[in-house]
């Protein structure tokens, strides 16, 4: 089965960091731009970042820009997220996706994975 596998977060304080994982099982990821989305308790899922095929473009929510890095290794069929100075607010399951292109429009991303817990809390 094709499908993402997430890891890396974890329980941390407020201003600390994580570096989330996300890796390619059962396809190659080449040929897809990556998005990492988030979803908190009671809230809808939201893009967070997007990479795209090549690596020379990425983008950011308002909400992590200057915090967050999005990165990928094709070599290792792994993309990550470096997330510093991390907020309460942060809280949230992450999950990783592909699609051609970025786009805002989650129901065009693929091979969803299960997801990594990320609390932010003191």
């Amino acid at each position: 089965q094709s499908q993402f596998v997430e890891s890396g977060g974890g329980l941390v304080q407020p201003g600390g960091s994580l570096r989330l994982s996300c890796a390619a099982s059962g396809f190659t990821l080449d040929y897809y731009a990556i998005g990492w989305f988030r979803q908190a308790p009671g809230k809808e899922r939201e893009v967070v970042s997007c990479i795209t095929r090549s690596g020379g473009n990425t983008y950011y929510a308002d909400s992590v820009k200057g915090r967050f890095t999005i990165s990928r290794d094709n070599a290792k069929n792994t993309v990550y997220l470096q997330m510093n100075s991390l907020k309460p607010e942060d809280t949230a399951v992450y999950t990783c996706a592909a699609d051609g292109l970025c786009s805002d429009y989650q129901g065009s991303y693929n091979y969803w994975g299960q997801g990594t817990q990320v609390t932010v809390s003191s």
